[in-house]
């Protein structure tokens, strides 16, 4: 059954905004009297019948496909559609959010709102897709030092302790550019509480930890695999 995040669930009927309507008629070919799940993208949902633009509320309930651990990655920013990569797969294996930041080795320095609002709109296509009962919040970027918290492992390639697959399931795992993090950053993160871990003697693309380090932790909770 077709699954689509709407911005309220509201009502016996509810309308189907623009860019859903366009999906379920000249994507989809969907016709009135076919069944679809609209989510509101905060764990809600509706089975629903389609009559025109809108959509006939059957029935209500909770939305599921949610892991009980809730992982935030955060992911400097890299080049081309590389990061595209880490939303999409990301969220189909159930990351919670993104926050996005800029360390001192990232090539690329900033996004335009417009690019940010793609990386939302791939979060909540994947959403869909994986059937997810929430999109991932994607956060604009920041600083390196705003995600350095005790609660968030900092994954370093060079790092010759403990692995991320011996920890206990962290809140959230931050992950450098290209050219990874300067002894400079790891120094800060090391005096500011943040756990260091390392994910084996083979090195990653940026883009490959995330969907690698997501799988290792919601596996460890019960939440994947």
């Amino acid at each position: 059954m077709n699954r689509f995040f709407v911005d309220d669930l509201a009502g016996d009927r509810i309308s189907l905004p623009a860019a859903v309507a366009h999906q379920v008629r000249r994507v989809l070919r969907l016709r009135d009297g076919d069944p679809v799940v609209l989510l509101d993208g905060a764990g809600r949902q509706a089975r629903c019948r389609l009559d025109g633009d809108e959509a006939v509320v059957e029935e209500r309930g909770a939305a599921g496909g949610e892991p009980r651990h809730r992982l935030e990655i955060c992911q400097a920013l890299i080049k081309g559609d590389r990061l595209e990569q880490v939303i999409q797969h990301g969220t189909e294996i159930g990351v919670a959010a993104f926050r996005l930041l800029v360390s001192e080795r990232c090539i690329v320095r900033e996004l335009s709102p417009r690019r940010v609002e793609r990386l939302r709109a791939i979060a909540r296509e994947a959403a869909e897709q994986s059937e997810r009962g929430l999109v991932p919040a994607v956060h604009d970027p920041v600083p390196l030092a705003a995600v350095l918290t005790p609660s968030s492992v900092l994954l370093y390639e060079r790092h010759t302790g403990a692995r991320l697959s011996q920890l206990e399931p962290p809140a959230s795992v931050i992950i450098g550019p290209e050219g990874g993090f300067t002894e400079a950053e790891v120094g800060e993160a090391r005096w500011l509480g943040v756990t260091l871990a390392g994910m084996g003697p083979r090195i990653l693309r940026s883009e490959s930890v995330a969907l690698a380090a997501a799988s290792v932790i919601l596996a460890r909770s019960g939440d994947f695999a």
